[in-house]
């Protein structure tokens, strides 16, 4: 099953580099955060006609701000490079559960901007590779890291602390 994954989650990866490297060498992106500006615009704008792309009030609400504060200048630069650290991560199974929630949190707010392109379904993968973090990093870093670093519920240096204080029990018992 973790040659599934490893497929899965390297394709992913493969997907969040290509977009982000697309962004990261356009200037619209990493100099003047343009086509962000012109992406928001276009999900704020209320149509006369028909539904706009942003279905929720309070989402169009937050994105206008953005707008309107200009912080598409720095946004468009996050969102370039987070998508190019999503998909190395991903690739070399770094930490696969976190890039995940982070892929998943960014085809989350396309979707929710309007976005009706693959996003939906890259949003399913990733969430499926949050839900099989352990094993969708087993050939890759995690499986070198995971058992040096520990898991937040069952983190290293307790379980090294915990140990040192047993042996020390054990001497002065």
């Amino acid at each position: 099953m973790a040659v599934v994954w490893l497929v899965v989650r390297v394709a992913l990866g493969l997907q969040w580099l290509s977009s982000g490297w697309g962004k990261i060498t356009n200037p619209a992106w990493m100099d003047t955060g343009e086509a962000l500006q012109g992406f928001w615009e276009r999900a704020v704008a209320m149509p006369e006609q028909g539904r706009p792309l942003i279905s929720f009030d309070w989402y169009r609400s937050f994105i206008q701000g953005l707008l309107d504060s200009g912080s598409y200048t720095w946004f468009a630069k996050l969102i370039a490079i987070g998508e190019v650290l999503v998909g190395v991560a991903l690739i070399i199974g770094l930490f696969v559960g976190i890039a995940a929630f982070f892929g998943a949190f960014m085809n989350w707010n396309f979707v929710m901007a309007g976005t009706a392109s693959s996003n939906g379904l890259l949003l399913v993968v990733a969430v499926l590779l949050i839900l099989a973090w352990k094993i969708a990093g087993y050939y890759g870093a995690d499986y070198f890291l995971l058992p040096r670093l520990g898991t937040p519920w069952q983190p290293v240096f307790l379980h090294r602390r915990d140990a040192s204080a047993s042996a020390q029990h054990t001497r002065a018992g």
